[in-house]
Parts: structure tokens; C-alpha cells; sequence
């Protein structure tokens, strides 16, 4: 299944080409152009029959990742953070590190030898370690070099009626929506764009803005889902099950509302169900590839995922299909009139 293969790769900001290479062999036969720029970037082109203005389809390829800082006399491994994660989530959670995917387990002092102070706030980075079963600072520096990266080891499968679980959804979710828009023809020059770094700046999306040059761009995301216990409906920001959600503002971009119009009567139509995204905070590509050159026509479909940024996140196989059939129709219309 191609969302699994994607989501169990390993690719954390810069260190994307794990996920670029099944990315690139999943659709080399079916672009006329595929191309990696010196960021990591692949960017593929569908020329279409004709020519016209730009279309770009765009979803980012790394995840959230911890990078090895120092390693330790007793053979056990410091970490940072690589995008926002919650440290709380982190404890007793196995990892894999660096190209030889060491195993590993992160770790903490035990329970028992904590005072009790310690044991009523959150562990910080700082007290936490990778232990990948070393006893000594040159056994570890055998295996695993200050700079890799450790991913978490979560494997996809169902879950419940129609669920999904695995890591990376965000954005491995929009990767696999942008290759299965990808195997249908279109009249325009299409771009499908795959970016990197998106989780420590947008930085691949700024390159690619500029170097695409498109008309109007789609971004293709996971996004949170807070739909639990505890928090009010306002604050759900998305809900799973309900339909993929559009953007008006994040931290990084104002879509057009035009497009946005478009996309929400296109669901209307098709009996799409589609929900709006009620939080403001975090950014996408969209913010980058918006201030582009001179300005570019952008909205943000996104997956809703609970419990993003961390070893495992929820989504729905609905959400998933009625995204792809939004995208379609989105695209669809487009051949059908002026861009």
C-alpha cells in the first residue's frame, strides 16, 4: 500500500531522500519531466495537451526528527529536537538511528528515583537520552555519528472501521494524495511538486515557488485534529471523519478566498463533505509559495490527523478518499475554463 511504504520511510528535514526515491519511482512513469533541484526538491511536470498557465500541486516529504547531539561516556545518546515535538510524548518510546537504523529506546531517570517534585512536571529534552544498548562512548560511536537522525518506529495499519495509524502523516498523507492525482491526464502544464525542510521553515517550498513560477498552487497536507476529550468543539481545529478542511489563515498564509469559494462549492456539488479549519496557529509551504516572485493564487486542502508531530498519529480512510476526489474535481474544473 502506498501511503504505508511512505509513512514507515524514514526522511526528517534534509535527510529526505529515502522518501524522494520511492517518491520518484512511483511516479517516473507516469510525468513527462521529473527532476530533483539542490535543495532535494523533486519536481515533476505532467505537460499536458496544451499550453496555458501553471498548475502546482505541492506536499512536503520530511517529518519531525531527533538529531544526535552528544554522545556519552556510558555509551548513551543526547538528542535535540528536529521540528515541534512534545517532549512528553517521547519517553519509552523505541526509535531507529542514523542510515543503519540502529535501534534504540528513549529513556529517562526510572520512576523510582525520582523525588517527588520531579515527578509532577514534564520531562524536558535535557532529561532524556537514546539508549541503543552500548555500554561505552566508543562502542556507540561504532554505530551511530553526532547528526543523525533517530525516527520513531511506528508501524501503518488499520485501526477501528475505517482508520488509519502510522507516523509521518503529516506530510506523507499529502505525498501520497499528490502521486494519486498524478495518474490522471490533464490539458495544462501541471506541476507536482514533493518539498523539503517544510518543518524547520518551508524552506524547500521557497525554492520551488520561485523556481515553478505557477499560476495557482494547491498544497497538500495533514493537519491537526484535536476532536477529544477535554476540549471544547471551537477549539477542535479539525475533526477526523469529517471531511478533508480548508484553510483562511495560519501563521504563514491567507489563501485566496477566492479559491477557497471554489474549492467549498466544488464540494457542495459533488457532495464532498468538507470542513473548515478552526485554528490559526502553524504554517504551511502555502505561506512560501504564496510570496513567490510576483505573487501566487494558493489554498491548503488538508487531512485531519489526531495527535500530530508525535510516534503516532490517526486519520481516516474517508477523509483520505474524499480529499482525492476534492483534488480531482478541483483539477478537473480547471481544464474546463481559464485559470
Amino acid at each position: 500500500m502506498l501511503l504505508k511504504r511512505l509513512t514507515e520511510a524514514c526522511g526528517g528535514p534534509g535527510q529526505e531522500g529515502e522518501v524522494r526515491d520511492l517518491i520518484r519511482s512511483e511516479v517516473s512513469d507516469i510525468v513527462d519531466e521529473i527532476k530533483t533541484d539542490a535543495l532535494g526538491n523533486l519536481i515533476t511536470l505532467k505537460k499536458g495537451a496544451n499550453l496555458g498557465p501553471k498548475v502546482m500541486l505541492a506536499a512536503h516529504m520530511d517529518e519531525v526528527a531527533l538529531m544526535i547531539v552528544s554522545i556519552e561516556k556510558n555509551g548513551l545518546l543526547k538528542f535535540r529536537s528536529v521540528g515541534g515535538i512534545d517532549p512528553r510524548v517521547l519517553v519509552a518510546k523505541s526509535v531507529v538511528v542514523g542510515s543503519k537504523r540502529v535501534p534504540g529506546v528513549l529513556g529517562s531517570k526510572p520512576i523510582h528515583l525520582q523525588k517527588p517534585g520531579e515527578r509532577n512536571k514534564p520531562l524536558s529534552l535535557d532529561e532524556l537520552f537514546i539508549d541503543i544498548g552500548t555500554k561505552k562512548q566508543e562502542e556507540a560511536e561504532s554505530q551511530v555519528s553526532l547528526g543523525d537522525y533517530a525516527y520513531f518506529t511506528t508501524e501503518f495499519s488499520e485501526l477501528g472501521t475505517d482508520k488509519y495509524k502510522g507516523k509521518a502523516f503529516d506530510d506523507r498523507v499529502g505525498c501520497a494524495l499528490l502521486i494519486d492525482a498524478l495518474k490522471d491526464t490533464y490539458t495544462y502544464p501541471l506541476y507536482g511538486v514533493f518539498t523539503v525542510q517544510e518543518e524547520v521553515g518551508l524552506r524547500g517550498a521557497s525554492v520551488a515557488g520561485y523556481s515553478v513560477n505557477p499560476d495557482v498552487a494547491l498544497i497538500l497536507e495533514g493537519t491537526t485534529a484535536s476532536d477529544v476529550t477535554g476540549i471544547p468543539k471551537h477549539k477542535h481545529a479539525t475533526t477526523v471523519g469529517q471531511g478533508p478542511s480548508l484553510t483562511f489563515m495560519d501563521s504563514a498564509a491567507i489563501p485566496d478566498p477566492k479559491l477557497v469559494a471554489k474549492l467549498i462549492k466544488l464540494g457542495e456539488l459533488y457532495d464532498i463533505p468538507v470542513q473548515l479549519r478552526r485554528n490559526t496557529a502553524g504554517g504551511t509551504d502555502a505561506g512560501k509559495i504564496q510570496a513567490s516572485r510576483d505573487g501566487v493564487s494558493v489554498a491548503v486542502l488538508a487531512i485531519p490527523c489526531r495527535y500530530i508531530h508525535s510516534p503516532v498519529s490517526l486519520m481516516s480512510k474517508k477523509d483520505y478518499d474524499n480529499a482525492l476526489r476534492l483534488v480531482k474535481a478541483f483539477l478537473k474544473t480547471l481544464e474546463e475554463s481559464e485559470v
